[in-house]
C-alpha cells in the first residue's frame, strides 16, 4: 500500500511470502529504488522519452480506514470490458474460471513462504538471511520493477537455483496508462517478455497493482478503470505474442474498499491466473478475517481464481508474535496460494510500524513453529 511504496523506493526492507493466495497495504517502488537504477521511459520504437501520466497526490489511508473498509466494503456491479485491440479473447471478459486454472503451470499443493527484502533484486543475500531467521526456505521472491527496467535474469536464475519462483510487480510510475493501452510501449513490453521467455522457468507477474486505491498514479481517481483494464490486457497480449507462456498473471488489489470498486478493474478471466490481495495488521483488533475476508468475498463474486496474499505484515503494535499463528492459519483455512511478508522497519504511527521479524525472538519462533503444511 502507499506507505510501503515509499519504502521500496527509499530502500528499507524485506518481505516474506506464503503461497496459495491474498493481501493489502500501500507502497511506492520509486522510493526504494532511489539511488539505484533510474526509471527509463521507452517509446514503442525503443527510444527514450519523458513519460507522461495523470497527476495527483497520494491519499493517506489511516488504520481506521483499513479496519472500517475491511468490514463494510460492498461489491459493485461487474463491468464487461472489451478486449484490447489484437488481444485474444478465449473467454468472455468478466466470466468465472475454475480455481486452479493456470497457464503458467505452477502447481503447489501446500502454501509456500516467500520474501521481499531490501536489496532485491540486486542481491539474493537478503532472501537467505530472512529464511535463516524464520527457519524456512522462501519459495517466492518478490521484487518491484520500474517501467523501462530490464528483467533481472541473474536474480531469477538465483531464485530458481534456490527452488523459488520470482514474483515481479511491474510499476508504471510516471507512465501514461492510456499510452500503454494504445500500444506506445509495445516494443519495450515485448523485449521484456522475450527476456522472461528466455529465462525459461515459472515467473509470477503483476502490473499496476492496488489500482483500486488513490495512492498510485495509475490508480483510482487518476486513471479510469476502463483505461487501466485496456492497459492490463495490452500487457498480457504483448507477452503472449512473444510466447512467454511461463508467466502466471497476478491481478492485485488492496483490501481497502472505500475507494475504487474491485470489479471495475477486472480485465476478464482470459487475462488473469491468480488474484493478489494486499493487507496489513496495524492494531491489536486485527485478525485474518477482519483484514481479508471481506475482500475475498467481493473478489469471489466475479472470479474463482486462486488467491495469493501478495503483500502483508503484522506490526509490533498489533501484537506481531501473537497474531502470526492467526495469519498463517487463515491462509491454510482458506486454501490460499500463500502470503508475502513485507519485512521492513518503519517508524511513523500505526501505518508505518516495525514490520520486521528479525530481532524479535517470539515472532521468529512463531514462524518456525508454523504448521508443517507450509513449505
Amino acid at each position: 500500500m502507499f506507505w510501503q511504496a515509499g519504502i521500496r523506493v527509499a530502500g528499507v526492507g524485506a518481505a516474506l511470502i506464503i503461497v496459495t493466495a491474498s493481501c493489502s497495504a500501500p507502497r511506492d517502488a520509486a522510493a526504494e529504488r532511489a539511488g539505484t537504477a533510474a526509471v527509463v521511459h521507452i517509446h514503442a520504437a525503443g527510444t527514450q522519452a519523458a513519460g507522461t501520466g495523470a497527476a495527483g497526490t497520494a491519499a493517506v489511508e489511516t488504520p481506521a480506514t483499513l479496519v472500517r473498509t475491511a468490514r463494510t466494503g460492498q461489491a459493485r456491479t461487474q463491468h464487461a470490458v472489451a478486449p484490447a485491440a489484437g488481444s485474444r479473447s478465449p473467454a468472455r471478459a468478466g466470466s468465472v474460471r475454475g480455481a486452479g486454472s493456470d497457464p503458467g503451470r505452477i502447481r503447489w499443493h501446500r502454501p509456500h513462504l516467500g520474501v521481499y527484502a531490501k536489496g532485491m533484486p540486486s542481491s539474493y543475500q537478503p532472501v537467505d538471511e530472512f529464511g535463516a531467521a524464520v527457519g524456512k526456505r522462501p519459495a517466492i521472491v518478490l521484487f518491484y520493477s520500474g517501467f523501462g527496467e530490464k528483467f533481472p535474469t541473474k536474480f531469477a536464475e538465483q531464485a530458481h537455483a534456490h527452488r523459488a519462483v520470482p514474483l515481479d510487480q511491474i510499476e508504471p510510475t510516471g507512465i501514461s496508462i492510456a499510452q500503454i493501452a494504445a500500444g506506445r510501449y509495445d516494443a519495450y513490453l515485448k523485449s521484456y517478455a522475450d527476456a522472461v521467455r528466455s529465462y525459461g522457468h515459472h515467473v509470477i507477474i503483476g502490473f499496476a497493482h492496488e489500482m483500486n486505491g488513490s495512492w498510485y498514479s495509475w490508480g483510482w481517481t487518476h486513471v479510469s478503470p476502463s483505461t487501466w483494464v485496456s492497459a492490463w490486457q495490452r500487457v498480457v497480449t504483448d507477452f503472449r505474442s512473444q510466447g512467454a507462456d511461463n508467466v502466471t498473471w497476478l491481478w492485485t488489489v488492496s483490501r481497502v474498499q472505500d475507494q475504487g470498486p474491485f470489479s471495475a478493474y477486472w480485465p476478464g478471466a482470459a487475462y488473469v491466473n491468480w488474484v493478489g490481495i494486499d493487507g496489513y495488521f496495524t492494531s491489536r483488533q486485527d485478525t485474518f478475517d477482519n483484514v481479508f475476508k471481506r475482500a475475498m468475498d467481493v473478489v469471489h463474486q466475479f472470479t474463482n481464481d486462486p488467491v495469493l496474499i501478495s503483500e502483508s505484515a503484522i506490526g509490533q503494535r498489533a501484537g506481531q508474535a501473537r497474531k502470526i499463528p492467526d495469519l498463517l492459519a487463515g491462509v491454510l483455512r482458506k486454501h490460499l496460494r500463500g502470503l508475502v511478508w513485507f519485512d521492513v522497519d518503519q517508524h511513523g504511527g500505526l501505518s508505518r510500524q516495525d514490520w520486521r521479524v528479525e530481532g524479535h525472538r517470539r515472532a521468529m519462533a512463531a514462524f518456525r513453529s508454523a504448521d508443517h503444511r507450509f513449505v
